[in-house]
C-alpha cells in the first residue's frame, strides 16, 4: 500500500488563504479483497474526538486541529481518496500527520487480514 498526497492553497475573500490535503491510499487487488471479504471499509481508522494529546510543536499543532475540525477517517475514506481542508499550515501538519497515522493502522489491520486461514512464520 502508498498513500498519496497532493496539497494545494487557493485564496479566499479578502485574500484569505484556505489550505486543502488530498490522500488517497493506492492499494492492491489482493488488499482490495481483503477489505471486501472481511468488510472493512466503514471501519474508523481515525477520529479527532478522540485526541488524548501530545507534547511539543505537534501536540500543539494537534490540539489545534482537534478544535478546528471534526475529522473522521474511514478505510473507505483512504482507499476511495479524502479531501480536508485547514485555515493554516500548522493545522494542515497536524491532520497530514493524523491520517498517516490512520494510513499505517489501516496497513496492520491488511497484514493481519492476510495471516487468517493460514500460517505466519515469525522469527524471534
Amino acid at each position: 500500500m502508498q498513500l498519496l498526497f497532493r496539497r494545494d492553497q487557493r485564496s479566499g475573500l479578502m485574500g484569505k488563504v484556505t489550505f486543502s490535503l488530498d490522500v488517497r491510499a493506492d492499494i492492491s487487488d489482493d488488499e482490495r479483497a481483503a477489505i471486501k471479504k472481511y468488510k472493512l471499509g466503514d471501519t474508523e481508522l481515525y477520529a479527532s474526538h478522540e485526541y488524548t494529546g501530545g507534547s511539543g510543536l505537534l501536540g500543539v499543532a494537534g490540539r489545534l486541529a482537534f478544535k478546528a475540525i471534526n475529522l473522521r477517517i474511514s478505510v473507505n475514506d483512504l482507499t476511495q481518496g479524502k479531501r480536508v481542508e485547514a485555515k493554516d499550515i500548522v493545522e494542515m501538519l497536524a491532520i497530514e500527520y493524523h491520517i498517516k497515522e490512520a494510513a499505517q493502522t489501516f496497513g496492520q489491520v491488511l497484514a493481519a487480514a492476510a495471516t487468517f486461514g493460514g500460517e505466519e512464520v515469525v522469527e524471534v
